[in-house]
């Protein structure tokens, strides 16, 4: 009965069909892991082939945050300890962005922390996107809180070609993650994104103590939103945060998570991102189970994998680097 539900759910999804939530609720409460594994896997090479995106981030404003985010170290709100400043030094950014580039990174982000960039603070970001651009051959994104229109469209003229904001986790259960501003405004940030041109980077964090079913909400959410690139963070409980004790989520359970978004948004890329380290060498089996995408590097406040390690075992699991040019 198992088998037979694998082959109707990718007969379904390679014709053009979606699966539902009790599918997909379903799928995640099959006995065989690896099965499910292959069931994405054989999704993803269909959709996507073995093409491999890679993407870094620098942390271009650090700390002080208005904002009340439980799982986060750079919130005014919570006692972590961070190095906090106002904008990076172009030197360092240049310096961050030529090393990417050398590794054959294909996008580099800007983020910075803070509900929102303000006109004044966007324009002091233009020199550190143009340094970037001039010196290297990195695909220019950004993630800069809650933006207006006028925002994002002052980033598309510095050559930003896609905007980054997570919705973090489902509707329902995002005011147990932060109650300062709301998941329908990330909602509306990424449509105008959207609207103005700017492809759009979303997907969230697992591990705050949200249900499987939130976690298959939140995919639901973003296919709804024709977001194509979906980074999944896996919490990195950080000292001083409400969300410090949380434990690591286990491995199999990160597993049916990716399994079930790449079975949700086939066409999608699908990125590891923060907290995948915590896994060890066990964070390579992400990549056997749906996800064709990595945020490589340090990250804002955890330090990543290292590239050389990254792209060694991508390698060996026989996947091509490619732009990203969606």
């Amino acid at each position: 009965m198992q088998n037979q539900l694998f082959v109707h759910v990718y007969d379904d999804i390679i014709n053009g069909k979606t699966i539902d939530k009790e599918t997909a609720l379903l799928l995640s409460r099959t006995p065989d892991l690896g099965a499910l594994c292959d069931l994405a896997n054989n999704v993803r090479s269909f959709f996507m082939g073995d093409r491999f995106h890679l993407c870094s981030i620098i942390n271009g404003r650090s700390g002080n945050c208005s904002e009340d985010c439980r799982f986060c170290a750079q919130s005014a709100h919570h006692h972590t300890g961070i190095e906090t400043y106002t904008l990076i030094e172009e030197e360092k950014a240049v310096e961050q962005a030529l090393d990417n580039d050398r590794y054959g990174v294909h996008r580099l982000s800007l983020v910075t922390s803070g509900r929102r960039m303000k006109e004044t603070q966007l324009e002091e970001i233009r020199p550190l996107y143009a340094a970037i651009a001039n010196t290297t051959s990195l695909a220019l994104c950004a993630s800069m809180g809650l933006l207006d229109e006028e925002g994002l469209r002052k980033l598309k003229t510095m050559g930003v070609s896609r905007y980054h904001c997570n919705l973090e986790t489902s509707a329902s259960y995002f005011p147990k993650v932060c109650t300062t501003h709301s998941h329908n405004q990330k909602m509306q940030t990424l449509q105008l994104a959207q609207k103005i041109g700017l492809s759009v980077c979303s997907g969230g964090i697992i591990g705050m103590g949200e249900s499987i079913l939130d976690r298959i909400e939140l995919a639901f959410e973003l296919r709804d939103l024709r977001v194509k690139s979906i980074p999944i963070n896996i919490l990195s409980p950080i000292e001083g945060t409400p969300l410090a004790d949380r434990p690591v989520l286990p491995l199999q359970q990160v597993l049916i998570t990716v399994a079930l978004f790449r079975l949700i948004n086939p066409d999608a890329v699908i990125r590891m991102a923060g907290g995948r380290q915590q896994l060890g060498r066990d964070q390579y089996r992400c990549f056997t189970a749906g996800a064709n995408g990595a945020i490589v590097g340090n990250y804002l406040t955890t330090v990543g994998s290292g590239i050389k390690e990254d792209l060694a075992a991508l390698v060996e699991l026989g996947f091509t680097f490619t732009a990203d040019n969606g």
